[in-house]
């Protein structure tokens, strides 16, 4: 108890890999839910004996005030623990959207199991207003921030994706360990999502 759990969620966080997502832990997370709603029914319960008892509550320094302080500290080491646990992952999140790719379908399997249903939501909003910023706008926030020197790379296929492929300017096979010349803004998002590799030198 007194906010234990709290900093075990943190720290379940911060085990894993700068940057990477991990599974959502639901059970701990919920554990310091409970913990919070116990040292609130706590804190509110030595108050309300104070009151009971005729005692000033902000001017008195007995046992019942010390046992409401720390049950209130706990409450709000709790509270902050959960905020930092979900800021920090959502977070993470938002740099998936910019850097793999807005629709939530594009992710890996792997990183999408690794989302709470509630994180999925987010996703899909927070991509649905970059696209539709982006759409206002006339332009892809999502390619490189420094223009290429060429606008056209060489790539390689690491996984079949079939005939047909629509790009901005053709259509394309773009089956397994097949090379193409292809703009940079259609190849980016292949590239992010690990299906392809850009050639070089």
């Amino acid at each position: 108890m007194y906010a234990r759990k709290g900093y075990e969620l943190v720290k379940d966080f911060a085990s894993g890999e700068k940057g990477q997502l991990q599974h959502f832990n639901e059970e701990l997370f919920n554990q310091v839910v409970d913990q919070c709603t116990q040292h609130y029914t706590e804190l509110e319960a030595l108050i309300r004996k104070m009151q009971e008892e005729s005692v000033d509550v902000r001017e008195t320094r007995n046992a019942d005030h010390y046992g409401a302080l720390i049950h209130h500290l706990s409450l709000i080491r709790n509270k902050r623990c959960l905020m930092a646990y979900v800021y920090n992952r959502a977070e993470i999140i938002r740099n998936l959207a910019w850097n793999v790719g807005l629709e939530l379908l594009e992710l890996p399997e792997e990183i999408q199991e690794k989302f709470s249903d509630s994180e999925k939501t987010y996703f899909g909003k927070h991509s649905a207003a970059l696209q539709s910023y982006m759409a206002d706008l006339d332009i892809d926030l999502n390619v490189d921030m420094v223009p290429p020197k060429d606008p056209y790379i060489k790539v390689r296929v690491l996984h079949d994706m079939g005939e047909g492929i629509l790009l901005s300017d053709k259509t394309a096979n773009l089956a397994r360990h097949s090379m193409h010349f292809l703009k940079r803004t259609d190849a980016e998002q292949y590239i992010a999502r690990g299906l392809m590799e850009e050639l070089t030198g």
